[in-house]
C-alpha cells in the first residue's frame, strides 16, 4: 500500500504493527495488548486525518495510484460487459473505454477514462488523456445507446484531454464540442460519476449527464491546481493555494449545485476498500436510473439543457452599484 505524505503517521504505526506481528514469541499474550492498542491508535489517527482534509489532499487522493479505475468499476458493478472499439474515422483510443453491459439485469452503455497501473499501461492509455478519436468513439457509443433506448453511464477520471500536436491536428476541440452538443439532446438517461480526476474539457467531453455525482475524494474543475499555479504565479509551487481557491472538491461543487450528490468512500479513500467503493457507486447508479427511466425522452432533454444553462450567476451592474 502506497501512503501519501499526510498519511505518514499512519504508515509509521502500521509498520510497527507489522514488525510486532512478525515477532516469534511463545506467549502471544505478551504482544497482543500492544498490537491491539496500536491498531486502535491507527483508527483514531485515520479518523482524525480524513475528517479534516484540505482541498489539495483530496486532489492527492483522487490521483492515488491504487485507486480503482473505470474498468475496475465496470467489472465489479456490471455483468456481461462487451467492449466496443473504434470511432470509425481514425482508430481506437485506449484512453477511453466503453461498451454494452447489464446492471442488475438492465442493459446500459457504460464508458469512461482509463488510466494505467504501470509504466507500460500508462503509456498505452496515455494516463487517461483522450485524443479526438476517443471522444468520437464515445459519440458513436452514445448514439448507438440512443438508437436502442439504452441508458448511458459515464465515469470521469482524467487529468485533461491529450494536449499533443496530433490531437490538435485531428480536431480535439471540435470533437469535444460536438460531444457536448450531442449529449445535450440525447433522448435517453445519462448518469455521470467522477471517480477520480475531472479536469476541464477532457472530463466534460463525456460528462454532460442528467444527474452528476462525485465520489467523496475526487475533484472536478476547469483547470488543475498545478496549471492554475503556473499561470498565476509562473510556478507549480503554489498548487495548494490554487486548489484552495478553485473550490474543486465534491463538497464545493455540491454547494454550488454543479453536481447532484456525493458518493461516500471508505475511510482512507476508495483504494482502501475497492469492493465497498464499487458497491456505493452501483447503489447510486441503480437509484438514479430507476428515477430517470420514469421521465419521457422530451423531458430528459429539457431537464439536461436547463441543468447546465442555469449553472452560475450573472449579475448586471447598475449605475448606482457601480458608484458605491
Amino acid at each position: 500500500m502506497q501512503y501519501l505524505d499526510f498519511e505518514q503517521p499512519i504508515a509509521d504505526l502500521e509498520k510497527k504493527i507489522k514488525e510486532l506481528t512478525e515477532l516469534t514469541i511463545a506467549d502471544d499474550d505478551v504482544l497482543k495488548p500492544e498490537i491491539n492498542r496500536l491498531k486502535g491508535r491507527v483508527e483514531e489517527l485515520r479518523e482524525s486525518i480524513f475528517s479534516n482534509l484540505t482541498r489539495w489532499q483530496r486532489v492527492q487522493l483522487a490521483r492515488h495510484p491504487d485507486r480503482p479505475y473505470t474498468l475496475d468499476y465496470i467489472f465489479k458493478i456490471t455483468e456481461h460487459f462487451v467492449e466496443l472499439h473504434g470511432d470509425r474515422y481514425q482508430g481506437d483510443d485506449k484512453a477511453i473505454v466503453g461498451g454494452l453491459a447489464t446492471l442488475e439485469g438492465q442493459s446500459v452503455m457504460i464508458m469512461g477514462h482509463q488510466k494505467g497501473r504501470d509504466t507500460e499501461s500508462r503509456k498505452y492509455r496515455r494516463f487517461g488523456m483522450a485524443n479526438p478519436e476517443g471522444y468520437r468513439k464515445a459519440y458513436r457509443l452514445m448514439k448507438l445507446a440512443e438508437k436502442f433506448n439504452i441508458p448511458i453511464i459515464t465515469l470521469l477520471d482524467t487529468p485533461g484531454a491529450y494536449p499533443g500536436l496530433e490531437a490538435e491536428e485531428r480536431g480535439q476541440a471540435e470533437a469535444i464540442a460536438k460531444n457536448l452538443k450531442m449529449m445535450a439532446t440525447l433522448k435517453v438517461p445519462v448518469v455521470t460519476v467522477v471517480i477520480g480526476e475531472g479536469a476541464s474539457g477532457g472530463a466534460i467531453g463525456i460528462g454532460m449527464g442528467n444527474e452528476v455525482y462525485m465520489m467523496e475524494n475526487t475533484w472536478y474543475s476547469v483547470i488543475s491546481p498545478e496549471s492554475c499555479s503556473s499561470i498565476l504565479w509562473k510556478t507549480w509551487d503554489y498548487k495548494e493555494q490554487a486548489a484552495a481557491v478553485l473550490k474543486l472538491t465534491a463538497e464545493d461543487l455540491k454547494q454550488m449545485d454543479v453536481i447532484d450528490g456525493i458518493i461516500e468512500e471508505p475511510l482512507g479513500g476508495a483504494h482502501r476498500d475497492p469492493e465497498a467503493s464499487a458497491a456505493a457507486v452501483k447503489e447510486q447508479l441503480l437509484e438514479s436510473l430507476e428515477r430517470l427511466k420514469k421521465i419521457d425522452a422530451h423531458q430528459l432533454v429539457e431537464n439536461r439543457i436547463q441543468k447546465y444553462s442555469s449553472m452560475g450567476e450573472v449579475r448586471k451592474q447598475t449605475e448606482s452599484t457601480a458608484n458605491t
